[in-house]
């Protein structure tokens, strides 16, 4: 396949969600064998560049034990859940090996090429930070992991638990944490200054990079060396600190074999461009989608004052399976208003599963089934022709520009609820998109002036998301600006064709 897209979209699934509701519409069990063409055909219909199979790694048996005590929490989402359901966390990693029961590494391999064959790359997880608690790596190389002692254990509960092996022998590991949250209890922390780890982990990034042409690797920064000195203060003496960093070598290794194998990040904390410097491809811009739900533009605006090549690597979303779904947090309106901005700003954008038909219910990691629900067919209708729309060439070679919008007339400050960029091409093929981001209606110009093919001509604004078309004079475009009226939550998507 050719290099990746400077602006590529990705499709996240719940790999085990996915299978079990394929199973339940076709009414047979479904693994990654069998997957029907018509869904691929349905998934590859969005115009997506990649798929994100999430959880597809085996999952931790005591995980999976220790999920079952928290059936009263998944209940609310899975009102009907039983026993069978729930599997354990996707990010308690036993193995790094396709579970047996969704069909093993050989069905991946038949997958990942029926997937080619649409012009479709597969990314996997790697969660760098921790393994399962009952790993085998407990037992056999405890070296690769964070010990502690008895008066850890006494001292903290949380963050640490006793593994006792087949012969009774027994040991206090530290449960994977961050440094502000205590441990999650199904894991076991990975020692990130261990020299043997950074091997094995390079190994296992190697491994996987023989089966997907990418990793979403989780909570990244928790490997950069003084965070995970700050969360393990007092667990390790000075000497141990190493002098370089974990990712670089790391990715320069596996890149050295597999050139176009791509790393994204999950990423907190304001250490999206440090992770970029250190050799990730792309990086979760948390900060936009935070902004986006608290609807000041200004923010957004501010936001993406960034440079455009710290920008084309960053990967926009609005929800993943970290957040609450987009319907439910931004509400029907609001979601496309955001969906909007991620899918036309430069840089990546991570879809979900459920996103396109207005799913609620986020679902647990830990279960494998998810609800019943309608599905809102104007959204679905909304996203295709937006997606269509997207994969227009200016979007992957044209320049990007962002635009202030200005009071359109005095005392009227609603100009402030709007975000307005464009893309543009050769000085004739241009691309306006205006998101109103509040409940109320909002009126604004937006001086297109830095766009020196606009004067003296008549255009035909053309809307994408509506199919409407407006008349308008380049000179006034220019000066004193094109005028915006956009109700609540509306978006504008004005392609230019000069008249």
């Amino acid at each position: 396949m050719t290099h990746w897209p400077d602006k590529p979209f990705f499709y996240q699934i719940n790999t085990w969600v996915w299978l079990t509701t394929l199973s339940q519409e076709y009414g047979q069990p479904m693994t990654l064998k069998n997957v029907p063409d018509e869904a691929l055909d349905e998934i590859a219909s969005y115009q997506i560049d990649a798929v994100w199979l999430m959880g597809i790694w085996s999952r931790s048996l005591q995980g999976g034990q220790m999920a079952l005590k928290y059936a009263h929490e998944y209940r609310p989402v899975l009102p009907d859940i039983t026993n069978e359901d729930i599997i354990g966390s996707a990010y308690a990693i036993w193995d790094y090996q396709v579970d047996p029961r969704l069909g093993g590494p050989d069905e991946l391999a038949h997958l990942r090429t029926r997937l080619q064959a649409r012009g479709l790359r597969l990314i996997l997880d790697y969660v760098p930070n921790h393994v399962a608690l009952d790993h085998a790596w407990v037992y056999q190389h405890p070296e690769y992991l964070m010990q502690g002692t008895t008066k850890d254990l006494a001292n903290r509960p949380s963050d640490f638990y006793v593994a006792t092996d087949t012969v009774g022998h027994s040991r206090v590991i530290a449960h994977g944490r961050d440094p502000y949250f205590p441990g999650w209890s199904d894991t076991a922390q990975v020692n990130a200054f261990s020299p043997e780890y950074r091997r094995i982990a390079t190994d296992n990034l190697l491994n996987i990079a023989e089966q997907c042409d990418g990793v979403r690797c989780d909570m990244a920064m928790l490997l950069v060396n003084r965070i995970f000195a700050q969360t393990w203060q007092g667990f390790y003496n000075k000497k141990d600190v190493p002098k370089t960093e974990f990712w670089p070598n790391i990715i320069q290794q596996v890149k050295a074999k597999h050139a176009d194998f791509l790393f994204m990040a999950e990423v907190y904390w304001n250490m999206e461009f440090e992770l970029q410097q250190q050799g990730f491809d792309l990086t979760y811009d948390k900060m936009l989608y935070d902004r986006m739900v608290g609807s000041l533009a200004r923010d957004v605006r501010v936001h993406l004052i960034a440079s455009i090549e710290y920008q084309k690597h960053l990967v926009r979303f609005i929800e993943n399976h970290d957040e609450p779904r987009a319907y439910y947090k931004f509400g029907p309106d609001k979601s496309r208003a955001a969906a909007v901005i991620v899918s036309t700003l430069p840089g990546a954008t991570l879809l979900h599963d459920g996103q396109l038909r207005g799913r609620v219910a986020k679902l647990p990691v830990q279960i494998r089934r998810q609800p019943d629900e309608p599905v809102d067919t104007e959204l679905v209708e909304f996203y295709r022709r937006l997606l269509t729309e997207t994969r227009n060439p200016i979007y992957q070679n044209g320049k990007w520009r962002l635009f202030n919008p200005f009071p359109a007339w005095h005392g009227n400050h609603t100009y402030d609820n709007l975000v307005a960029y464009g893309w543009n091409q050769d000085e004739s093929e241009y691309r306006l998109i205006v998101v109103n981001l509040s409940n109320s209606q909002s009126q604004a110009l937006i001086n297109l002036s830095p766009w020196h093919g606009l004067g003296g001509h008549s255009w035909s604004l053309d809307d994408r998301l509506n199919g409407r078309a407006y008349t308008r004079s380049g000179d006034s475009m220019v000066h004193p600006g094109l005028y915006i009226d956009l109700k609540p939550f509306e978006a504008h998507i004005f392609r230019f064709e000069q008249k």
